[in-house]
């Protein structure tokens, strides 16, 4: 512990605790690496989110807790044996809280990042999960067949990574975090194909900051979707829905 906090862990305490509670025999090399500034996650190999343990390798998003907002809305639009997919899944925390709550879920996931795949296979059944740009990862038969779309897209401004804690710039892909010039690049994207693969009356929900969503709802809404914004102390998300 002492080692993390001269470090300047803010939380030492706690993370000593885990790292111990891992009770393996490089414990001396996982304080190294913390210590050298390796995000917590990647040095456990896993991150908690939404209470259950999601794998996350190195390089690949870590989950944050202000995703659970979307993570909580989606399930709200289930029914028990939905289509779900997990767009830009990273590790696949969402579709994996999803299954852990909604188990007959029809649930697919995909990622642009081979190493996120990778580890998006370890956290939901492999056979569900696909590698590549957007809708062209999926595979074809979900096209206009989608109830539940939720996308955790990249939407940090490009100029804005350098400003981000240097466990996220300097160790997360950099694809998982750039969002372009304004952070919504990724999301226009996705909105020009949203109807192609929602079903009537699908929903599709997407993470933004405060300062974006009311830009991310008009964006949605000018691809012919009908918008609103959902909102916490910590997070915020655009739910827009296809029109039957």
């Amino acid at each position: 512990m002492l080692r993390l906090r001269a470090a300047g862990c803010v939380f030492a305490e706690n993370e000593a605790a885990l790292l111990v509670a891992e009770n393996r025999p490089d414990l001396d090399d996982m304080v190294r690496r913390r210590v050298g500034g390796e995000p917590l996650e990647y040095v456990l190999g896993w991150a908690a989110f939404a209470g259950i343990r999601v794998a996350v390798d190195a390089g690949v998003f870590v989950p944050r807790h202000r995703t659970e907002l979307l993570v909580d809305e989606a399930l709200n639009l289930c029914e028990p044996d939905s289509v779900v997919v997990d767009l830009c899944c990273g590790a696949g925390a969402i579709g994996a809280v999803m299954l852990a709550r909604m188990p007959r879920l029809d649930l697919y996931a995909a990622d642009i990042d081979p190493v996120a795949v990778a580890t998006a296979r370890t956290n939901l059944p492999p056979e569900r999960v696909f590698e590549g740009d957007l809708f062209d990862a999926l595979p074809g038969h979900l096209r206009g067949r989608i109830a539940v779309l939720a996308v955790n897209t990249p939407y940090v401004p490009t100029d804005a990574i350098a400003l981000m804690p240097p466990e996220a710039r300097d160790f997360e892909h950099h694809v998982a975090l750039d969002g372009g010039a304004d952070g919504l690049d990724v999301q226009r994207r996705v909105a020009g194909l949203a109807k192609e693969w929602l079903a009537p009356g699908g929903s599709l929900l997407v993470e933004a900051s405060e300062r974006q969503a009311t830009e991310s709802a008009a964006i949605f809404a000018a691809a012919g979707l009908s918008t609103r914004i959902v909102e916490d102390d910590d997070a915020c998300v655009v739910v827009a829905v296809l029109g039957r």
